[in-house]
């Protein structure tokens, strides 16, 4: 349990972009200003509060080009934050933003901090996944497999998201047919809620996009399975893989101290986090550990836990997550996924967090967990309650 209660005052995302939609020619700086300046206003904290913002803790991965240079201190000045407001960036691959939200509650949690920023933002349509790993490189994915002291324990076995997936659906003998169900429930799921106004609340319409690009109407069974396998042999497809996407996402963090003295309302407490090292290789198991390992620390049980949001990176790594986990779909991933939503890299976790959020506030439920895993074979989990 954390040693000082941490708050989340405030949630607020972009709406997702699909690869070379609405928000492609934005700057990410731009992107994450304006999630972050409206995040500040519908919270109260855009007055005498934002000079006393301790951090803006930024996610994004591929910090190359418009994305490089300390990204999150660049946003924070586009959100017309102080000068005196700092900002960092981090990556911890997909879990990003979840790592920038977990480092900005040990910060309150410990005392040093009492209002931190904390989120991610990625657009892909500018800077295309892994252009980093390839800039001078004889690296692949970012991982050294020509390095000698990582061939001397790995050996020379490809590195891959793709290929751990793929390893992942032999290893649980997750059939094609399966996934592809999966994958089909996400884009129904993510449709209801879009068009039903779930995700209204959380969204600021900026740059012209108030609605999720990416989930599909027209997707069907049988345009699914008339897609070629990613690999020969394989069962993997891109309709059973997240999207390239464009987006940004941010939370408010508070301490008890800041909420009163700011007068900011509270949406959910953060209960327990976690972050797990998990085979590099197979790559995309670490939600299964990080599952366990927070709700041990949490002193709650999966029962316990109303709804989870686990990041679809590819369908069989949530699939294999509820085998273990005996979590069924009706308590996972209920509005829909990166699958169908989309999942700009550095942006995920936080907009995971905002959708778990309002969600818990809709449904009055109490509990939420979210999960995700991460390149190079890692995974950050947090359980929040609805206060």
């Amino acid at each position: 349990m954390l040693a000082r209660p941490v708050y989340v005052a405030g949630a607020v995302r972009s709406a997702i972009g699909r690869r070379r939609g609405v928000l492609a020619g934005v700057h990410p700086a731009d992107l994450g200003g304006a999630v972050v300046a409206e995040l500040l206003e519908r919270t109260g904290a855009a007055g005498d509060a934002a000079a006393e913002v301790d951090d803006v803790i930024l996610g994004c991965v591929t910090q190359l080009g418009a994305q490089s240079t300390n990204l999150a201190r660049i946003v924070a000045l586009s959100a017309g934050l102080p000068e005196s407001v700092p900002g960092t960036t981090i990556d911890r691959q997909c879990g990003s933003s979840q790592q920038a939200l977990n480092f900005g509650v040990q910060a309150i949690a410990s005392g040093d901090q009492d209002l931190v920023v904390a989120g991610g933002v990625e657009v892909m349509s500018r800077i295309p996944i892994a252009s980093a790993a390839f800039v001078g490189a004889e690296h692949g994915m970012g991982l050294p497999r020509d390095g000698e002291l990582w061939r001397k324990r790995y050996g020379d076995e490809e590195i891959s998201q793709f290929r751990g997936a793929q390893l992942i659906a032999d290893h649980w003998s997750v059939s094609r047919e399966r996934m592809e169900e999966f994958a089909l429930a996400s884009h129904a799921r993510a449709l209801a809620a879009r068009d039903g106004g779930l995700f209204d609340a959380e969204i600021a319409p900026v740059y012209g996009l108030a609605r999720d690009e990416g989930p599909r109407a027209d997707t069907t069974a049988e345009k699914m399975a008339a897609l070629k396998p990613l690999a020969e042999g394989g069962t993997l497809t891109a309709a059973v893989a997240s999207q390239i996407s464009d987006g940004a996402a941010v939370l408010l963090l508070a301490s008890e101290t800041a909420v009163e003295r700011h007068g900011l309302t509270p949406l959910a407490r953060v209960v327990a986090q976690t972050v797990v090292g998990s085979d590099p290789v197979m790559m995309l198991t670490g939600p299964i550990p990080a599952t366990a390992r927070v709700l041990a620390k949490a002193g709650l049980s999966a029962g316990d836990i109303d709804f989870f949001e686990v990041n679809e990176a590819f369908a069989s790594v949530v699939l294999a997550w509820q085998h273990e986990t005996g979590v069924g779909a009706d308590r996972t991933n209920v509005l829909g996924g990166a699958i169908s939503l989309g999942h700009p890299l550095g942006a995920t976790g936080a907009r995971l967090a905002t959708t778990l959020v309002h969600h818990l506030h809709r449904t009055g439920a109490r509990y939420g967990l979210q999960v995700m895993c991460e390149g190079g074979g890692m995974a950050n989990a947090t359980i929040l309650e609805r206060v």
